[in-house]
């Protein structure tokens, strides 16, 4: 018995088949015997894998030949041994290692096997090793070496993420959804497939743009429909027969409180967003990075054939997973809306309308202004409880006066009115938020800190108020990329500040760069232009009229609520203590990943009302989940709180479990636990300084809302909004009612989800403990350093 239906599935491209598939299934077989894959061909001691009925059952030729179908036979062949290769290592590793619950063996068998895409590898001893340098030499002299660099990252992300899956089977952990989609995205394959995809079409993406926003996002979506659409049809097998617990279809289950079947809907609306997610990038942003990094035709043509073989590979890994003996695929043509191998010509589209409707279909979430009242505050888990700087009355008192020498309070061009007041600045208080992220703050630290999160604020408010009103993106690109030019490296002369941005940042970069070393210097100004340039992705959206897709929104939201830049003004008071190499380790950019996401889910859900009736904004954390889920505000807050509270968790976990490891490995001595200590009682001050600010400002009380906004509010529904734009006129002919279709959500959608159990209180504990479960975070004592949103 399957465990649920399975979901219709968002496919708007037809899978073809590369001719060439049956050649390939026949060179696959032979090449993973003469590597020792099969079991009559096996290495003494190793486990049976694969027999070759199994693995022609598998069938990793007929996935190759789906996703790569226009590629030639022995460019076929080659890509068809990469994915026997990556699927025996998947078995290969689980037999071995994760069954057995073997982590010392396992790190082991990893480093020895990344060694083979080194430049001196070893002579191979296993089926996986044998494999990797037979294909490590046949794949890459092919490409550049930044091809190289790229797959090579890509490979051993593959290869040694699966330590985390290990450790959360051998703790029996179930990750919480943001954990599970970011380190899914590196031990899943996908990034790794879309490398290969390059490799197929013999079209590299131009080094110059590779690391774009466009070209990465096109690259994270991708991996992500790809992996959500593979724990859908897995779950069973991996649930039921691997006690795997790294299946998102089993962290939604768990996460939310719900039955399997409406928790791999949830997985599929969450597959759906992020195809269009990749849609949406590849339509709208990628063609302003081609015309912006002047392409040459030869290297446009090559990004369009990367794009067109990333969307073959989705279509095909979607037939593939409906045909495989390796998962769950009863029903699967029929909810798909159409039989495998069905129609591909003109207007076949049809056989996948209802996914491709449901999805399209616009959300009432989007209306402008709505009235939406003042967000009944849920029982946050707090990190610790937030302390008070003694020089807070000072920095208060300096900062309203250092604004008013920027001109923050006087009339802006394209602007009727200042964009803030002096009262206004009073209410915000950010003097209160700096005295709690930075207690232990010298009084000229606490005024750094705090005319900085005073300069980012306005200049978030600036910013829409200028540019999204009429909706200038121009104007804007042009405004983010003078801001660096304020910023200069070598603390040499700057331009005259056109506007209090402007002046206020040319104010406070020399006093927070001259004390730093170039590269520190460097990285902190990345932290700013990250920031700013973050906002032309809010305005995008903006002119869209778009929800984002949630994964997106949040891994942009940490870079326009500016938490990079906070986080870096904590590093400051560490001074040279920390090396620069820790913080570029998976696990601290885990830990600071998982600290920032409750600071802006925090904001998010305060900024609700502020956002959503004064300002028409739709892009919110809460209004993100409504739009997913389908559900009330109310039910969104619950949920969002629940995900704070679990990165909460990760956080003192991962402190506690992880930290220690990669402190000692960079070799701080015996004064490294006394650093780790400082560094991670700053990340709970950092955190709890946030939450008491929001709780105490009047920024977003309804009150003070109605008086600075006046009739800029909330509107009647169906009135007009002044700025807004109305929607284009549909066609109207002969035939084109079906424009205006709209599809009810499927039964396996519609469930209701069950929140989970308010949390409880713990007994107050030590300082800094691992949070042992569900519920509010326990307090420990706090001290230390550290935006606002």
């Amino acid at each position: 018995m399957q465990p649920f239906e399975l979901p219709e599935f968002y496919v708007v491209h037809p899978a073809r088949l590369n001719p060439n598939a049956e050649g390939a299934r026949a060179h696959s077989t032979r090449w993973a015997r003469e590597m020792g894959m099969l079991d009559d061909t096996r290495d003494p001691g190793t486990p049976e894998i694969w027999s070759e009925e199994q693995l022609a059952a598998m069938d990793y030729a007929l996935l190759c030949a789906y996703t790569h179908p226009d590629c030639p036979g022995p460019e076929l062949d080659l890509i068809t041994d990469w994915y026997v290769w990556v699927f025996y290592f998947d078995d290969h590793f689980l037999e071995v290692f994760k069954k057995t619950r073997d982590r010392d063996g396992a790190s082991a068998y990893l480093d020895r096997l990344c060694s083979f895409m080194g430049p001196e590898p070893p002579e191979p001893r296993n089926a996986a090793e044998r494999g990797l340098a037979d294909l490590w030499a046949r794949t890459v002299p092919a490409m550049s070496d930044e091809w190289r660099a790229r797959f090579a990252e890509s490979t051993e992300n593959l290869l040694r993420e699966s330590l985390w899956e290990l450790s959360n089977i051998s703790a029996d952990r179930v990750p919480n959804p943001v954990e599970y989609i970011e380190v899914r995205r590196k031990v899943g394959g996908a990034p790794w497939s879309a490398d290969l995809v390059e490799h197929a079409v013999a079209a590299e993406v131009p080094a110059r743009i590779a690391a774009t926003r466009p070209m990465r996002v096109l690259k994270d979506a991708f991996s992500d429909s790809v992996h959500l659409r593979n724990d859908i049809f897995s779950y069973q097998r991996e649930t039921e027969r691997e006690g795997e617990v790294n299946n998102c279809v089993l962290v939604v289950e768990r996460f939310l409180g719900v039955d399997p079947q409406r928790a791999a809907g949830i997985v599929n609306d969450m597959l759906t967003s992020r195809m269009r997610q990749f849609e949406n990038t590849a339509l709208t942003e990628v063609p302003h990075i081609v015309e912006e990094h002047a392409l040459d035709p030869a290297e446009r043509a090559a990004v369009l054939a990367y794009v067109k073989g990333l969307q073959d590979w989705q279509s095909g890994g979607q037939e593939w997973h409906m045909r495989s003996s390796r998962y769950m695929n009863k029903g699967a043509a029929e909810r798909t809306g159409g039989l495998p191998g069905g129609p591909t010509g003109l207007g076949s589209a049809a056989a996948r309308l209802r996914p491709v409707l449901r999805a399209s279909r616009p959300s009432p979430l989007t209306v402008p202004r709505r009235p939406v009242g003042p967000t009944p505050l849920p029982e946050f888990a707090e990190p610790c409880e937030p302390q008070a700087n003694p020089h807070r009355e000072r920095a208060a008192r300096n900062v309203v006066t250092w604004c008013g020498d920027m001109g923050m309070y006087e009339p802006v061009a394209r602007h009727p009115e200042p964009i803030w007041t002096e009262p206004l600045l009073r209410e915000f208080d950010f003097a209160n938020c700096a005295a709690s992220i930075d207690p232990d703050a010298t009084a000229e630290e606490l005024d750094r800190t705090t005319r900085w999160l005073t300069w980012g604020t306005y200049a978030d408010d600036y910013f829409p108020a200028i540019f999204s009103r009429d909706g200038d993106m121009a104007g804007a690109k042009v405004f983010v990329a003078r801001l660096p030019l304020f910023m200069p490296l070598d603390l040499g002369p700057t331009p005259p500040p056109a506007n209090p941005v402007e002046a206020g940042l040319a104010d406070l970069w020399p006093g927070a760069a001259a004390p730093l070393p170039r590269r520190a210097r460097e990285a902190f100004r990345a932290t700013v232009e990250q920031m700013t340039e973050s906002w032309l992705w809010e305005l995008h959206n903006h002119l869209q009229n778009r929800i984002p897709d949630p994964v997106d929104y949040l891994e942009m939201r940490r870079h326009t609520f500016g938490s990079e830049l906070t986080i870096s003004l904590m590093r400051l008071g560490q001074g040279d203590r920390i090396p620069a190499e820790v913080f570029e380790t998976r696990v601290v950019k885990d830990i600071e990943n998982a600290v920032m996401d409750y600071a802006v889910l925090t904001n998010d859900v305060f900024s609700y009302q502020k956002e959503i009736e004064f300002e028409g904004e739709r892009l919110n954390g809460v209004l993100a989940v409504q739009h997913l889920l389908d559900c009330g505000r109310d039910a969104a807050v619950a949920i969002v709180n629940d995900l704070m509270t679990s990165r909460l968790r990760q956080f003192e976990r991962m402190a506690a479990d992880e930290l220690p490891a990669v402190f000692g490995e960079c070799g701080l001595g015996d004064a490294g636990g006394e650093i780790l200590e400082g560094y991670v009682t700053d990340l709970r001050n950092w955190m709890a300084g946030i939450l008491k600010w929001h709780r105490e400002t009047l920024r977003y009380e309804e009150g003070p809302l109605r008086e600075r906004y006046g009739d800029r509010g909330a509107r009647p529904a169906g009135a007009a909004v002044p700025g807004t734009p109305r929607a284009p006129l549909g066609p109207n002919g002969l035939g084109t009612s079906a424009t205006r279709v709209r599809l009810p959500r499927p039964a396996v959608a519609a469930a209701p989800i069950r929140p989970r159990p308010a949390p409880v209180p713990s007994a107050p504990a030590p300082p800094a403990p691992p949070v042992p479960g569900p519920g509010r975070v326990p307090h420990g004592a706090c001290a230390g350093r550290g935006a606002s949103g």
